[in-house]
């Protein structure tokens, strides 16, 4: 008996959910382009703003050889970001810049504690990050003889340009945009639902009422109109 009365809850609540799962559809098919336009719209401003507030950066660098030991290379990375040698690199390539700025745009470390030496550089040009790395290159290895009398610097490979951005995210705001638009668009529908005191159903009129529905009237629709004709047609064409 028990057991009859739990499997009778389970069918009432299951039927239940159904029907909920139904209606809420229904209301976000109703008003289902506030959904469309609202995502549209947050989709283009996530755009819009990623464009206009994130300047793009680009990476490149060239290696070079220094033939030091690692106390004495400590020093030469060094010199090779000072403004002796940077203010060589903004004149020789015409930079809008000062050597102190350009000089924070540029790394250069020992890779894997060998001998090699990367000199990398970031810049919103992916073809002047190139140039500045190849000229810091050249300038430091032609400038350094006369600041330290050291001459034993070689270049094992020249910066090339490197079309990627490092510090590209327009696709995740475009993506927060999108999820941001459904869910406000979602919203913005059950919110209107809410305020919305207009009969639609039967179960409408049975709450505000109180009377039972005794029929309804189906919407006249082209679709509706084709199959009554239809029907009209086969009963005439009985009869």
């Amino acid at each position: 008996m028990n057991r009859q009365i739990n499997t009778n809850q389970i069918m009432e609540k299951s039927k239940a959910k159904e029907i909920n799962l139904k209606e809420l559809f229904e209301v976000i098919k109703r008003r289902y382009w506030i959904v469309v336009v609202l995502t549209v719209l947050f989709t283009i401003i996530g755009f819009v703003y990623s464009t206009a507030s994130t300047t793009l950066l680009y990476q490149s660098s060239a290696r070079i050889i220094i033939n030091a030991d690692s106390e004495e290379q400590k020093t030469l990375l060094v010199i090779m970001k000072d403004p002796t040698i940077m203010e060589k690199v903004v004149k020789e390539l015409k930079l809008q810049t000062t050597p102190e700025a350009l000089a924070g745009q540029i790394t250069a470390q020992s890779i894997n504690e060998s001998k090699v030496v990367s000199i990398g550089v970031t810049y919103a040009d992916p073809e002047m990050a190139a140039k500045i790395a190849n000229t810091t290159a050249k300038v430091f290895q032609a400038e350094i003889p006369n600041i330290v009398d050291f001459n034993d610097v070689q270049l094992l490979s020249e910066a090339k340009s490197v079309p990627y951005p490092i510090n590209d995210n327009r696709s995740k705001m475009i993506m927060i945009g999108l999820v941001f638009g459904v869910v406000a668009g979602v919203g913005l529908v059950f919110f209107l639902e809410s305020l919305d005191e207009s009969v639609k159903s039967k179960d409408d009129v049975d709450e505000f009422l109180g009377v039972p529905v005794l029929g309804t009237i189906s919407k006249m629709n082209k679709k509706n109109l084709k199959k009554k004709n239809r029907s009209k047609k086969e009963a005439e064409l009985k009869g």
